[in-house]
């Protein structure tokens, strides 16, 4: 699976297709959609579409697809082959949400939780298949949240198609399988293939699974985690983890608000307001020490107010 176009930014959201097979628009299709990666800290989710003729859905069988969870890594890099190989009636389509924009979106100002993030992206690949041809006439869907308010919305969203929500999906519908290995396939290959724009030097892999509770992730999130800005962004920072390491071992800031006046916050506390950076002549640390900046600033293009 060729995954340049995400290596190329893994900043932002991506999106990677087959081809649209001949027959696909020609027939009625039925269309599968899971996704890889919900629970992690680190790296993406990644949302998955595969679709075929209704005529041929039973040869899904003859390739052998299952519930990606219960296939070795080797397994699901076989099955996608046979997938790919299948390209005269099988297509397929991924949206690979980063960590990044995962973060972002769930940090936002408004409430977009993952639920509605999951479903949008469900929601934008089905309209994907649509605008290019796909004849769709059946949807099956990994459910999100409660079975019967998702099937309603994507009903409504889609009136002209007869959709099914249900729970292990997965496990249930080839065709859902079919997805769930194309997504599944394709996290890992932007997990094992991270590449970290951040000045790490040689970054420890040994991140374990990914997972929150896991003790190696753990440890991970500890060592590579900066006082002030945080992780690379191969973390997920809207994750309570992440969020509660911060709280605990970061560097402790004030900001100016109208309860009380930032510098007097931190000098109470004998730190430091947020604010204070931004007065401080260009090239010195609070301490007067020769000062490089951050990265964050550099990247931006930021001076310091007394440069301006």
């Amino acid at each position: 699976m060729d995954l340049g176009d995400f290596e190329a930014d893994n900043s932002v959201s991506c999106r990677l297709t087959s081809e649209i097979p001949d027959i696909c628009k020609s027939e009625d299709c039925c269309l599968g959609i899971d996704e890889a990666g919900r629970g992690p800290v680190l790296g993406p989710m990644v949302y998955g579409i595969c679709f075929c003729p209704v005529s041929r859905k039973e040869q899904l069988k003859d390739l052998k697809v299952a519930d990606s969870k219960t296939l070795t890594e080797a397994e699901r890099e076989n099955l996608f082959q046979n997938i790919s190989d299948a390209k005269d009636f099988v297509g397929w389509a991924l949206q690979i949400l980063s960590p990044n924009t995962i973060s972002t979106s769930m940090l936002q100002r408004s409430k977009y939780n993952l639920n509605a993030l999951s479903h949008d992206a469900a929601i934008s690949l089905v309209q994907f298949a649509l605008d290019s041809g796909v004849q769709l006439k059946e949807v099956f869907v990994d459910t999100v949240g409660p079975a019967e308010k998702y099937e309603e919305k994507l009903s409504q969203r889609f009136p002209g198609l007869e959709v099914t929500v249900r729970p292990k999906a997965d496990s249930l519908f080839p065709i859902v399988s079919a997805a769930s290995i194309c997504a599944k396939v394709a996290r890992d290959h932007a997990v094992k293939g991270w590449s970290f724009t951040e000045d790490l030097g040689e970054v420890d892999t040994d991140w374990g699974s990914g997972y929150p509770g896991d003790p190696k992730t753990k440890a991970w999130l500890l060592k590579y985690q900066d006082p002030v800005f945080g992780y690379p962004q191969f973390v997920r920072f809207s994750w309570s983890t992440a969020k509660n390491l911060m709280d605990s071992k970061g560097a402790a800031v004030y900001w100016d608000d109208d309860e009380e006046d930032g510098e007097k916050a931190a000098a109470r506390q004998k730190n430091t307001s947020m604010l204070s950076f931004c007065n401080r002549p260009t090239g010195t640390t609070a301490q007067g020490a020769a000062h490089q900046s951050h990265r964050f600033f550099t990247e931006r293009r930021l001076q310091g107010l007394g440069a301006l």
